[in-house]
């Protein structure tokens, strides 16, 4: 019994041991063949079956198969590049180098110099080689033409990256999600993801060169996902700006919020590496494969291919653009830009198709996220457009909607959606939404987001038939010294209620103060609304009336005075007045840029014992408390600001960029005794601002403003610089002075900071990783207070200044600051210091300051 219980195990060792010895264990790793970079997530298959794997972050793989006497074939895959077979023998199956071609061209294998090689500039004939290309970029563009249009169609998807389907276990019943499984996608790649947002744009784009316009028909235009908690418009102006059109013909690709520097760039040849490899066809045309790496590869900069033409006219007939993995861009893992050009018979340039793919990631073992916008551009033509489409020529809006655009049939985009962008799963993210939300987590839970997002409350579940909402909710609770703790409940209609009247208002009540605070407002606009009362553009008739606290020398111009946040102060808030204040209001914007308004403005204000109203004697010491004064005004308004971006939402416009140049001019003016005038009152202010890009070195916002009182008015209605007395960083505020420290009737102001993207602490060792990045401010203020105003010298009439208020010299206050952003990918940190006036009493001379932001 024994031997046989011996023999069988024998047996069993020995089947075990060669069944072992007969599975092949294969290792090795993926990488671009120019650049050497890792491909992560390229699809490594046996040929002819379904077992494979994928390359980690670095490009990475490995897997095993069974049965492995002689060779197989490895099929290896990845966006953007040709498909690879790879014979694998036993005795050669680990450490495999796979490096992987681009796609569509015939390309034999290259060798990559390592990463330290000797590389120079001079006698380089690749270098010579892209000169050639960049001095010849601007030639044989379409838009030289007296007419160009073309038709573009757009498909932007989102989708949770490398899903698999969870298996159902035995004897459990189906789970409320089970279904989403059958939404679930495959790439090219064999990648499973599941898109949870898609959208697709039909569109005609005319150009004409004299006089230069540029119109875009809307076609069709759908979209559906778990995004439509944000504003539709908002997240379309959003991901334009962070996904655009790339043009590298140009020095700067702006994409992600960020600029790149293009391998077209005229600082080309000093930002990269260029590499002439190969001789290659290119749709039946030889082609120069011109390799490019930047020498710095944390910067904003590409890796890739292009591939030019080998005649005269140094044609770019594709390009393919990758990042480096190191790279200091947030949430991305990985990106490629696909381009395709044709030459028409006269030489023009032509795209034809602009594909970018991105991975995004918010930790580094998450799968992420997938994202794909793709551009196919078709239908291109020279000729004159007919008399309908010219007429579009003479349309205010730069986007013409045609009529049922955002209610296109499927058969619509079934006809119209290019064979590249169809999908392979015909179920769409619309129905993937439809089924979610008839599950009541989700659906609870995506009102509860939204909510978070707009910060106000719906009061009817269907959102066509909502007319008023409850917010902002971010209001509800705040607190300050004068009020104690606020609270307030506030709301308005919708455009469900009518797309031309609104009404919003709020009631807030103090508990130290124990004063109600009110505000109502009255909207009519002439054009129908949308969404939103302030979309863009604007053209209204709005009455006001308010009462509430009114802080002197703090204005909170990019958040609600109300805001939770704000509530912490590094500094008592106590120097405050009550006022009272109705207004009618006549806005007007214009597509072009330009806008213009009116108010006409009725105020009382009420002095408290934190701010006193002490009109000065003829003695000029005699002081006399006034209760209060009366002002009636009109204020004309001019703003332009052409090209600029911004997220618009129910309160506010967020700015995307500052690309575009924005110029404010404002005069009010008020006559003493007419409609109860206390004053003769003559105010001027003007301002600029605009963000400049110095390519790989970052970029610079400036603000430049100015202003002037032109008569004689008490201090309230001096200039009063704006102070930011908390802990957070607010925009166009003074972060070390106090409240009505300096008070002046004529100023100059700057506010400069420098974004420099990690171009210093990119090159520090070990910093490097933690992917921060500098910001360097400097602010400043010049101010004078004339003799006219200035109690001191000629004081009969005026009030008394604050006694925390301090006269400004010849010098200007300064102060500045030096921070680092990105720190864990969304806080900024910045250490302020004020340069001068630092013997005034009961100052700040340095401080760290802090905000929360995202961006890549």
């Amino acid at each position: 019994m024994t031997k046989k219980i011996l023999l069988l195990c024998f047996f069993l060792y020995w089947g075990t041991t060669w069944l072992l010895a007969q599975r092949l264990s294969v290792t090795g790793t993926v990488t671009d063949s120019i650049t050497g970079e890792p491909l992560p997530y390229a699809a490594v298959v046996w040929e002819g079956t379904y077992t494979g794997a994928q390359t980690d972050d670095a490009g990475r793989f490995s897997l095993s198969f069974s049965n492995a006497a002689g060779s197989h074939v490895l099929e290896v895959s990845y966006m953007g590049y040709d498909t690879k077979r790879i014979p694998v023998r036993k005795e050669a199956a680990r450490g495999l180098d796979i490096r992987l071609s681009p796609s569509s061209i015939a390309l034999e294998e290259v060798v990559i110099k390592p990463g330290r090689e000797r590389y120079r500039r001079r006698g380089n004939p690749a270098v010579e080689f892209v000169r050639k290309v960049i001095a010849r970029r601007d030639a044989h563009v379409p838009r030289d033409h007296d007419y160009f249009s073309y038709e573009r169609y757009q498909r932007m998807i989102f989708a949770l990256n490398e899903y698999t389907p969870k298996p159902k276990k035995e004897g459990k019943t189906s789970g409320k999600f089970d279904f989403v499984n059958e939404f679930v996608d495959t790439l090219e790649t064999g990648t499973t993801v599941l898109p949870v947002s898609e959208r697709e744009r039909l569109e005609r784009v005319f150009y004409r060169r004299d006089p230069k316009s540029e119109k875009v028909l809307l076609l069709g235009s759908k979209s559906a996902g778990v995004d439509e908690v944000f504003s539709r418009e908002g997240i379309q102006q959003f991901l334009n700006e962070a996904f655009r059109e790339v043009d590298i013909f140009q020095n700067n690709i702006p994409l992600f919020l960020q600029r790149f520097v293009s391998p077209l760039s005229t600082l080309g040849p000093a930002f990269y590496k260029y590499y002439l490899l190969d001789t290659v066809q290119v749709a039946g045309q030889p082609c120069m494969d011109l390799g490019f790496v930047p020498f710095n590869s944390e910067s904003f900069g590409f890796t890739g291919h292009l591939y030019v033409a080998l005649d005269s006219t140094y044609f770019v007939r594709r390009a393919v653009l990758n990042v480096a993995k190191d790279i200091n861009l947030n949430f991305v893992s990985h990106m490629s830009i696909e381009q395709e050009f044709r030459r028409t018979a006269d030489s023009t340039r032509l795209i034809t198709k602009d594909d970018i793919r991105v991975n995004f990631k918010l930790t580094e073992k998450s799968k992420g996220m997938y994202a794909q916008r793709l551009n196919v551009y078709r239908g291109h033509s020279f000729e004159p457009p007919g008399a309908e489409e010219a007429a579009l020529f003479d349309q205010p809006a730069p986007v013409v909607e045609q009529e049922d655009a955002y209610r296109r049939s499927d058969m619509f985009w079934t006809e119209n959606r290019p064979e590249m962008a169809r999908r392979k799963n015909p179920n769409g993210v619309d129905k993937l939404m439809q089924r979610l939300r008839s599950v009541p987590i989700f659906y609870f839970a995506e009102k509860v987001v939204t909510t978070l997002v707009s910060g106000y409350i719906p009061t009817n579940k269907n959102p066509e038939k909502n007319k008023f909402d409850l917010g902002p909710m971010n209001s509800t609770i705040n607190g300050n010294a004068i009020e104690g703790a606020r609270f307030r409940l506030g709301g308005g209609t919708t455009p469900q209620f009518d797309r031309h009247w609104f009404l919003e208002g709020y009631a807030a009540y103090g508990t130290k103060d124990r004063k109600m605070k009110y505000d109502g407002l009255v909207e009519y606009s002439f054009t129908p609304r949308k969404d939103f009362r302030l979309e863009f553009p604007q053209h209204s008739l709005r009455f006001e009336y308010m009462y509430d606290l009114n802080k002197l020398g703090q204005n909170y111009m990019y958040t609600s005075k109300d805001n939770v946040m704000l509530a912490i102060k590094r500094k008592k808030d106590n120097i405050a007045t009550y006022l009272r204040k109705a207004e009618l209001t006549y806005t007007r914007e214009h597509y072009n840029g330009i806008s213009y308004g009116a108010t006409v403005r009725n105020l009382r204000e009420e002095a408290t014992p934190y701010a006193r109203f002490d009109r000065i004697g003829a003695d000029g010491t005699t002081l006399t408390p006034v209760a209060h004064y009366d002002m009636t005004e009109l204020e004309l308004r001019f703003r332009y600001g052409r090209g600029e971006k911004f997220y618009q939402t129910r309160t506010q416009r967020i700015p995307i960029t500052y690309d575009a140049l924005i110029f404010n001019l404002s005069h009010v003016m008020a006559k003493k005794g007419f409609c109860g005038s206390s004053f003769d009152y003559q105010r001027t202010e003007v301002g600029m601002r605009k963000r400049f890009w110095f390519s790989a070195f970052g970029y610079l916002d400036a603000l430049l403003k100015g202003g002037k009182v032109w008569t004689r008015v008490p201090y309230p209605l001096l200039i009063l610089p704006n102070a930011n007395t908390t802990y957070t960083i607010q925009p166009e505020t003074y972060t070390n002075m106090n409240a009505l420290e300096f008070i002046n009737d004529e100023y100059l102001s700057w506010d400069l900071t420098y974004y420099m993207n990690g171009a210093l602490l990119n090159r520090i060792p070990l910093i490097k990783k933690l992917r921060w990045r500098e910001v360097f401010c400097f602010r400043g203020l010049w101010g004078h207070l004339t003799d006219k105003n200035d109690p001191a010298q000629n004081g009969e009439g005026l009030y008394a200044f604050p006694s925390v208020t301090q006269r400004m010299g010849r010098a200007p206050y300064m102060e500045a600051s030096v921070g680092i952003e990105n720190i864990f990918n969304f806080l900024r940190l910045d250490y302020v210091w004020r340069l001068n006036y630092r013997n005034h009493p009961d100052i700040q001379v340095r401080g760290v300051r802090a905000t929360m932001q995202l961006s890549f």
